[in-house]
């Protein structure tokens, strides 16, 4: 009993939890990933697997068609969610907490729960399945996430600055350009991850959707794996989780260029 006191009683003893699952669920299917990748099927070192992919057309054109409609459903939810938030945000136009449960409330059920309710009302109107299906469907199951950071932003957001621009003789639309639009960035650039990056892995909405007949990347790599393909699938996962992480890179860059920003000029 005292051996286990004296180590709950340290802080730092309490990161062994975390450390443990970032390492079975974090670093070593990453690492597992790369060893496939770089493998053949006898366990030799090979770059065959990305060779195959680049001379692949038809892989290539699926995964430069995702990164498309990953860039469509972004600049919708973004069109759609900075409005949203903004309208949550403001207080004269928002007395309710009702309104805001009503956006995050979605986020509460599973995906796919959302993705076949989506599809059962398109059977309903009788509109057929296909791209437009698709990208409203992406739209609807991620604009709740592009719509809660930009909301948390301006929820957050120093209302002097506002009155300020005010005082000094700027009127609604300068103060919305220059002066709400430049210090949410930061919200705006967080949503653009949450949304892109969802976006180019998903591959149950597609197929639901588009009844299997569009293919996105992540479509891709799911029939690799259950194919068994398995270096072939981690060397496509990989190229996926080299486009994230670049993503976040540039990301990251531009929150760090917005929080520098701001202000009338």
């Amino acid at each position: 009993m005292k051996r286990i006191s004296r180590f709950f009683s340290s802080r730092k003893n309490w990161t062994v939890p975390y450390i443990l699952f970032a390492t079975m669920f974090v670093i070593l299917p990453l690492l597992l990933i790369g060893f496939y990748a770089f493998t053949d099927d006898n366990g030799g070192f090979t770059f065959q697997n990305f060779t195959q992919f680049f001379s692949h057309y038809e892989a290539v054109n699926t995964f430069i068609y995702s990164i498309g409609i990953a860039i469509i459903t972004t600049i919708i939810c973004v069109l759609i969610g900075y409005p949203a938030a903004w309208i949550l945000s403001n207080q004269e136009l928002n007395r309710s907490k009702i309104l805001i449960l009503l956006f995050i409330l979605p986020m509460w059920i599973n995906i796919l729960v959302r993705t076949l309710a989506t599809v059962a009302l398109f059977d309903f109107l009788d509109i057929p399945l296909g791209e437009g299906a698709l990208i409203f469907g992406m739209v609807y199951n991620f604009l709740p996430f592009m719509v809660y950071p930009i909301y948390n932003t301006l929820q957050k957001m120093d209302k002097s600055y506002i009155e300020a621009g005010q005082d000094l003789g700027a009127n609604p639309f300068q103060v919305f350009f220059k002066i709400m639009m430049p210090l949410s960035m930061p919200g705006v650039t967080s949503g653009i991850m949450m949304v892109f990056m969802p976006t180019i892995s998903t591959f149950a909405i597609a197929e639901l959707l588009t009844m299997n007949n569009i293919k996105l990347f992540g479509t891709t790599i799911q029939e690799n794996i259950n194919n068994s393909l398995w270096n072939y699938g981690a060397a496509l996962s990989l190229i996926m989780l080299l486009l994230i992480g670049l993503t976040t890179l540039i990301g990251s860059d531009n929150k760090d260029d917005a929080g520098k920003g701001g202000g009338l000029w």
